[in-house]
């Protein structure tokens, strides 16, 4: 007789919890208590690599750094004046949490994802006509496909005049920041508490994280340590386990951290995906081929945020690292090629493996800054084309296997120049004067 669906999910569930029990090493709640640490050298790590690697944090405006091994801190390095004890914003990584608390207000029965956003905000939260509005549900804010215009003047704008519609709810994936802050309302109107003590209920005092919820202009951004950013990383290591205590519904989480809706592959709910056969990003309508970090683990997730925040998780590896700090010099405020970067110095670690010098094989843009003209050197393919995207997402320049270009009727401001070669995309930053 076969076993019913319901033992067969509570069965797999108990053994989840006890193989990580055997596993993954969560510290404890007080944060008085002692975080166990494992020493680099039991992994193969060489100790000139680590140095390596916090001079390259150092050089990219890093203020802390901590990685886990299955739970117990590998390396922790802080810069500066940055200490275990100062606060720091998470910008965008923060909003994994608003995603944490989502599923745990829908495991309560306080709300549903599927359910119109105008349940909770009330009718005319946007500049919509009403059916265009009501097509709009949480689930549509978590996944950034609530077909609000994100190319208004001001996309932090929560007010109903500064969301305006596009397209269906649905149809299009832009990364937009008011319909997700919106959410926040949400949760307040579902719950009937603050955002800051339901983020207390059930997510700092199950964890041991601290932080706090601060309101700045129209955002809701999320302080706290690097340390309190680890616990969050563990926990999401964890599948929402924390020591054995399932903090969240297992079918919201397995949603969650998986892709979410066919426009983009890359995002889950308000979390980056990697290993996907292709991803979009910010302010572009554009698909690029391949993962956002072709060197971290293909089932790496994470929380990335402005100048550099970044929660990255992988459980295949055991690794779990957060950064947190000013905006990288070297990629600025694309975070994904950030993410990638540390995730190649991790990879160079290993004393047993030889260090490729992986610069070799990156392009760059000289001059850059440019003026009238640039040249992209480094291009190892016969075969290749160029193409230059403004900050709107708007494709303003195109050619193919030419890396000698007049620049000179391009606008000043910042542009992504994107070099293809084969199955490989390859993003720079380029500020043009």
């Amino acid at each position: 007789m076969k076993k019913s669906a319901a033992i067969q999910i509570l069965t797999f569930f108990l053994f989840t919890i006890f193989s990580q029990s055997q596993t993954l090493y969560f510290p404890p709640i007080s944060s008085t208590g002692t975080w166990e640490t494992t020493d680099p050298a039991t992994l193969g790590w060489c100790p000139e690599r680590i140095t390596n690697l916090y001079t390259f944090l150092e050089d990219e405006n890093t203020k802390g750094f901590l990685l886990l091994k299955d739970g117990k801190i590998v390396l922790e390095q802080y810069f500066g004046t940055h200490t275990a004890q100062t606060l720091w914003y998470w910008a965008s990584a923060g909003k994994t949490i608003t995603s944490f608390l989502v599923g745990k207000a829908q495991e309560e029965n306080l709300l549903n994802i599927n359910d119109r956003t105008s349940i909770y905000l009330g009718t005319g939260w946007t500049n919509c006509t009403i059916p265009q509005e009501n097509n709009i549900t949480i689930k549509n804010q978590l996944t950034m496909t609530s077909g609000l215009d994100d190319g208004v003047a001001d996309v932090d704008c929560t007010l109903p005049s500064c969301l305006d519609y596009l397209s269906d709810a649905g149809t299009r994936w832009a990364y937009h920041n008011a319909p997700y802050t919106l959410l926040d309302d949400v949760l307040q109107s579902a719950t009937t508490v603050n955002l800051n003590t339901y983020t207390q209920l059930k997510l700092k005092n199950p964890t041991g994280m601290t932080g706090t919820w601060t309101t700045i202009d129209y955002n809701n951004v999320f302080f706290s340590t690097v340390r309190s950013m680890a616990r969050f990383g563990l926990l999401i290591q964890g599948n929402g386990i924390w020591n054995g205590n399932q903090l969240i519904n297992p079918n919201y989480f397995s949603e969650m951290v998986n892709t979410s809706q066919n426009l983009n592959k890359s995002y889950g709910y308000l979390w980056w995906l990697n290993g996907k056969p292709n991803y979009m990003l910010p302010t572009t309508q554009l698909i690029f081929p391949g993962s956002y970090a072709p060197d971290a683990p293909t089932d790496m997730i994470a929380g990335l945020g402005r100048d550099g925040q970044i929660v990255s998780i992988s459980q295949s590896s055991g690794l779990v690292f957060i950064r947190m700090g000013e905006a990288p010099s070297s990629t600025g405020s694309v975070t994904t090629i950030f993410c990638n970067q540390i995730w190649q110095k991790i990879n160079e670690l290993d004393c047993n493996l030889a260090v490729i010098n992986q610069e070799r094989n990156k392009i760059a843009i000289v001059p850059n800054p440019a003026t009238n003209s640039i040249a992209i050197t480094n291009i190892s393919s016969e075969n290749y084309s160029i193409e230059i995207i403004n900050v709107l997402g708007n494709s303003v320049l195109k050619v193919s296997n030419q890396n000698y270009i007049d620049t000179s009727k391009l606008a000043s401001g910042i542009y992504m120049v994107l070099v293809r070669q084969g199955n490989q995309t390859q993003i720079k930053k380029l500020i043009k004067k």
